[in-house]
């Protein structure tokens, strides 16, 4: 039997967005997994907000701890499972940190010993709480915290990719610890792929916790420089995969696409569907995909202000819950093509640590190589350049062709 892929969604609340958790409304919660589990889907990726869950560093609200884990089940009576993201931390443009790590209390959330020990406590307790429901799938650390470690966020707690590793390693253990065996990982944005300064590095992404995390955006320079049906546009979820799979130490690492969307204008309303179900056959054609969580479950309530314009309308449906052209597409894909048995890509292409991250950002020649490969019916990965003359790495990951982004724009 080939693997089966996972397909969900992240789960915004219709109603409240995530400040949902100050005004808990489970009839409102259930409303909202059922028009989520009506699209087929399987999972869910839930999102607490920190400081409304541990509003003091030694406080984590009991109250807020029951909430959650009467959310997980209402998602199993639903058939869904639950993943859940810890430190929020940022989400659609707002950041959410605690006032202890803040102004008067400022201190550095990945280095100061006294943060660091409420953190790893309050996932503990979280992943804990949840340790015995059956349809827990584990702890994200948090979503795309190294966003706080660099540029371009206006007051980073900057750090050296040192200490993001032994940062990285202490949260992952107290997850661990709170419910041992499930799946715990972490969550950068692409800049740990494409951002020179960024001290969280594709290092950690491909080789710390029990699958890849990687999150799929192509405002980043993608859409606007290939277009909305450019092939490194349509492909960019699949590269993002594809070049994890070159520090990965496991051969077979499991990589989770955890977040993809179609944001407008560069994706305008009328494509986004069409959008979809190219980005996830793509993203289905890449070998070890533990599976696919699309942003978002619904759309953001115009109630709401100040938000991004692009925020209002990711997601899958509306926020009277109404099931959109996106969500009928992923629905049908997740029916279709849940199990799938990709052959290996047998070209690599070779990524050289000597270079900067940017080489393979948008515009960069990892990135536009892979793009021209794809675009002349190659299935191209990626391989260390450390590794390009390994014939038992190559062999295992099915490889029989190395290139360099020179060969290939030749």
């Amino acid at each position: 039997m080939p693997a089966a892929v996972r397909f969900g969604v992240n789960y915004t609340p219709s109603a409240g967005w995530f400040h949902h958790w100050l005004d808990f409304d489970l009839d409102s919660v259930r409303a909202d997994l059922d028009s989520i589990a009506a699209l087929g889907l399987d999972h869910i990726r839930v999102f607490p907000l920190w400081p409304y869950f541990q509003p003091n560093r030694t406080l984590i609200r009991p109250r807020a701890v029951e909430q959650l884990v009467t959310l997980a089940d209402a998602a199993a009576e639903r058939g869904l499972d639950v993943n859940v993201d810890g430190l929020q931390g940022h989400l659609s443009s707002f950041d959410f940190l605690p006032a202890w790590t803040r102004t008067w209390h400022r201190r550095n959330i990945f280095t100061d010993p006294d943060v660091v020990d409420g953190e790893a406590e309050y996932l503990r307790t979280l992943a804990a709480a949840l340790a015995d429901r059956p349809n827990f799938i584990g702890m994200t650390i948090g979503n795309e915290v190294n966003q706080f470690a660099a540029g371009p966020h206006p007051d980073p707690d900057r750090i050296t990719p040192e200490q993001a590793s032994r940062w990285l390693m202490r949260l992952l253990a107290a997850c661990e610890e709170g419910a041992p065996g499930k799946l715990h990982l972490h969550a950068s944005y692409d800049a740990a792929w494409y951002q020179d300064d960024q001290p969280f590095t594709p290092e950690h992404s491909a080789r710390l916790g029990e699958v890849t995390a990687v999150h799929s955006w192509v405002f980043n320079g993608t859409a606007q420089r290939h277009g909305r049906t450019g092939v490194a546009t349509e492909h960019h979820a699949a590269y993002l995969i594809e070049l994890s799979k070159a520090w990965a130490d496991d051969p077979h690492r499991p990589v989770w696409l955890q977040e993809v969307g179609a944001p407008a204008p560069l994706i305008p309303a009328e494509h986004a569907a069409a959008f979809t179900e190219a980005t996830v056959a793509n993203v289905l054609d890449c070998p070890d995909v533990w599976g696919v969580t699309w942003w978002c479950s619904h759309d953001v309530s115009r109630d709401l202000a100040d938000f991004p314009e692009l925020e209002y309308n990711l997601g899958l449906l509306t926020s009277d819950r109404r099931t959109k052209p996106t969500g009928h597409a992923l629905a049908r894909i997740a029916e279709e093509r849940r199990f799938r048995a990709p052959a290996p890509r047998t070209t690599a292409l070779v990524v050289d640590t000597a270079q900067r991250r940017s080489a393979c950002a948008p515009g960069g020649p990892v990135f536009e190589a892979f793009a021209r490969l794809t675009a002349d019916g190659a299935r191209p990965t990626t391989v260390l350049a450390s590794r390009a003359d390994d014939k038992e790495h190559l062999a295992a990951r099915g490889i029989t062709e190395v290139v360099t982004p020179e060969q290939v724009t030749e």
